[in-house]
């Protein structure tokens, strides 16, 4: 398939996914949900959905929360993209790279620490 069609499909996907979860969605839990990014196969069988989450409940209840979620979020989904055939399985992975960006700029700010 087309990189620029891909990259289409997810950004539509990344888009109307947010708005479902923000505006449509009755589960608390899935409105602190901050979704950052999607990427789909070249066949257009599976979107990989990177999210963050900035809430009160554990990590492991978000996932099992978006787990239950996701048949749900692939139907409305189906129904605001008509355009394409086949809906996607959706694949809900956590982007550590916020944690990731906070533990360097600890580092960072201890090593300016040490030095004065």
């Amino acid at each position: 398939m087309n990189k620029i069609k891909q990259g289409r499909i997810s950004s539509d996907i990344l888009r109307n996914l947010s708005n479902i979860m923000l505006l449509e969605s009755r589960d608390e839990t899935l409105k602190h949900i901050t979704l950052t990014g999607c990427e789909v196969t070249n066949d257009l069988s599976l979107a990989r959905v990177y999210y963050t989450y900035m809430g009160n409940e554990t990590i492991d209840a978000v996932k099992e929360n978006l787990k239950v979620a996701e048949p749900y979020l692939r139907t409305v989904l189906a129904s605001k993209m008509s355009d394409l055939r086949k809906i996607p399985e959706l694949r809900f992975i956590q982007d550590e790279s916020r944690e990731y960006g906070n533990k360097i700029d600890k580092l960072i700010e201890k090593i300016h620490e040490d030095e004065q």
